[in-house]
């Protein structure tokens, strides 16, 4: 006893000395700090490689991007390591940060997941995404089952192959959800849709591997149910089965030093709601919620309130959120605003989805807003 108090009377003299002694330095450090904040604001683009464009091709594009103000890029090559290995160190020399952007659910033409028609996520009308004819909006929705253990297996394999090329910062997570329960209300025309409640043909899942894990957990068969939206536990059945996945990647990444990153819908309530997704629930190190306001009708400040929103869910977690902006609807004056609407709402970074069809006005924006 007589020892802690010996110690608290050492603490107070020092914390007191401190008070009187080191004001003037203190404020020096917190400006420092709020300095180097505005240094760390990051800048990523989203771009897609292939094996036709050769090493200077694309190590002009890179130096273009780094002298333009990107920090980082996220490379799509259709989960190819070796394509990552190649391009990996030439985005390095021209001093970007690599992440390596793969298609996670969704599997698009993925020769191995065509082999077995039961890896596939089913609608509530009983239509397949293993069948062209019958998948949901688009050809290329091909939706692998979280539920199923091989078609996960083969998820997680892809996955660890990407992080365990060198150089890579993270492995990053797109179409890492279910197919649209919603469609973004700017994109319905487009479908001659209107969605007011969840139909069959675009709520999933109702394979057999989905199905038969809900049964026994919770002794119920949703395809038996006379409203299943309303039912809670089927929903976050589905909303587990996604977290399932991140998790398990987020420890096959973390075993090769690398960090996990994702692309998700604007923010957690709005996603789930949506695509069956809620990202502050996950293990992950970064988020880069694709805030494209034109795609629900929004206002340009919806970016702002969106990323705020997110940062609130995220509150007490070490998870970066990266506001993702779609730079094709973005005039450069709006482009502006919407960098700022992102970093005044406690944003670490934005990501910009161009995949090269960004103009000089725009990356003149990008740039000049580093200063």
């Amino acid at each position: 006893m007589k020892i802690s108090k010996l110690l608290l009377l050492i603490l107070s003299i020092i914390v007191i000395s401190c008070g009187t002694t080191e004001e003037s330095d203190e404020s020096k450090v917190v400006e420092i700090t709020t300095t180097e904040g505005e240094k760390d604001f990051k800048y990523w683009n989203w771009i897609t490689a292939g094996n036709e464009k050769s090493d200077a091709t694309y190590s002009a594009h890179f130096d273009k991007l780094k002298s333009n103000g990107i920090d980082a890029v996220l490379i799509n090559t259709g989960a190819d390591p070796k394509l990552l290995s190649r391009l990996t160190p030439i985005a390095i020399k021209s001093g970007l940060e690599v992440h390596a952007w793969m298609f996670t659910a969704n599997r698009p033409g993925d020769t191995i997941a065509l082999q077995h028609p039961d890896w596939y996520m089913v609608s509530r009308s009983g239509k397949s995404c293993f069948k062209k004819e019958e998948r949901p909006y688009v050809g290329y929705y091909q939706w692998l089952s979280p539920s199923h253990p091989e078609a996960k297996k083969h998820i997680l394999s892809l996955i660890e192959g990407l992080a365990k090329v060198e150089g890579v910062t993270s492995v990053h997570l797109d179409y890492i959800r279910y197919p649209d329960v919603y469609l973004p209300i700017g994109l319905l025309p487009k479908y001659n849709l209107e969605q007011n409640e969840e139909l069959p043909d675009y709520d999933f899942d109702y394979s057999d591997a989905s199905v038969n894990k809900f049964i026994a957990l919770h002794h119920k068969d949703p395809r038996k149910m006379e409203n299943p939206a309303i039912d809670i536990e089927w929903k976050n059945f589905r909303l587990n089965e996604i977290k399932s996945l991140v998790d398990d990647a987020y420890t096959v990444v973390h075993k090769h030093n690398k960090k996990l990153s994702a692309a998700v819908f604007p923010y957690p309530e709005m996603s789930g709601h949506m695509v069956r997704q809620r990202w502050d629930k996950w293990n992950i190190d970064m988020v880069l919620p694709m805030i494209y306001y034109n795609f629900y009708n929004e206002e340009l400040d919806w970016i702002g309130y969106a990323t705020a929103q997110g940062i609130e869910d995220l509150e007490g977690r070490t998870i970066e959120l990266h506001t993702g902006l779609y730079t094709p609807k973005l005039s450069p004056e709006n482009l502006k605003i919407a960098i700022e609407e992102a970093k005044s709402n406690g944003a670490s970074g934005v990501a910009f989805f161009d995949d090269y069809s960004m103009t000089e006005e725009q990356f003149e924006i990008i740039k000049n807003s580093k200063k």
